[in-house]
């Protein structure tokens, strides 16, 4: 016979089994993300080194980072590259992601797997063979330009066009994880709708701005927030192809930190542009999730 405190019972398991469940990923955000926020904010109130004992000067090092030509200028390259990565992540994504939901039967996973391949390539070795690829002299890139009697550019020697070749290897790296995203979420939408907008007389330009990407809202806001905190946090392809070169022309703010903590020893200083760039991210994070929320209430 069920009675109420069986039913109480069988809540009371079920709610501590999705809390157990929940429990290892709620530690591994406290260890390695909330707990290193926390640490770098107090170190970022100190004068450190690494080696020497913290010296406390509280916002001293905020002050200075206001104050610094340098970092404001990291800032702006950031946001740069910020607005080549996101959007053409965003818009290529999108563009693969309905060519290859078209594609019907097996045809359709050997492109899915041809785009998501990149995905599984470390930064490094991406970095790497971008960087031959980029070379003025040898590069392949150059002798196809050649071939097709375009002159030869000087890619990531160039102030000018080394932060787009550096966000091509970028954007190369995540298009297809992307796209699968945007495909799966393709699957989901009922076809239904498509046969009553046939019927009504609509087209395709008309089927895909009143239906697709409506019901694309929440997988859009994943790929535009996940993005933009990557545009971010930008460095392993800078550090390989450029090292924040030429002339600072790729010297990101995470670059930045790099080099004020790793190699001049500045650790505190480093903590806090750190902190800095974390509450850029977060507020810009916030700005998204309040833009899309008040996109689906209109």
């Amino acid at each position: 016979m069920v009675t109420k405190r069986n039913i109480r019972r069988d809540r009371a398991e079920e709610t501590l089994t999705a809390y157990a469940m929940i429990l290892p990923d709620a530690l591994g955000l406290l260890i390695f993300v909330f707990a290193p926020i926390i640490y770098a904010f107090y170190v970022s109130l100190h004068k450190w080194n690494g080696l020497k004992e913290m010296k406390f000067i509280g916002v001293s090092n905020y002050i200075k980072m206001f104050s610094d030509e340098h970092f404001w200028l990291s800032i702006w390259i950031t946001i740069k590259y910020a607005l080549i990565y996101v959007p053409s992540i965003f818009c290529f994504a999108l563009l693969f992601a309905l060519l290859v939901h078209s594609i019907k039967g097996k045809m359709q996973q050997f492109y899915r797997i041809i785009y998501f391949i990149p995905y599984a390539i470390s930064t490094v070795v991406a970095a790497l063979i971008w960087t031959f690829m980029y070379d003025p002299m040898r590069g392949y890139l150059n002798a196809a330009l050649k071939f097709a009697g375009i002159e030869s550019q000087n890619f990531l020697a160039s102030t000018t066009q080394a932060l787009p070749s550096v966000a091509v290897v970028g954007i190369w790296l995540v298009l297809g994880y992307n796209m699968v995203l945007f495909l799966a979420a393709l699957k989901d939408i009922p076809q239904s709708y498509f046969e009553a907008a046939d019927i009504d007389g609509a087209n395709s330009l008309q089927k895909f701005f009143s239906i697709t990407l409506p019901l694309l809202k929440e997988t859009s806001l994943f790929v535009v927030i996940v993005t933009t905190i990557g545009s971010f946090q930008a460095f392993d392809q800078i550090k390989v192809m450029t090292n924040g070169g030429p002339a600072l022309a790729t010297n990101v703010t995470v670059f930045y930190i790099f080099r004020q903590a790793f190699e001049i020893s500045k650790l505190g200083y480093s903590s806090a542009i750190a902190f800095i760039l974390f509450i850029i991210i977060m507020v810009l994070t916030l700005i998204q999730l309040k833009a899309f929320s008040k996109a689906e209430i209109d």
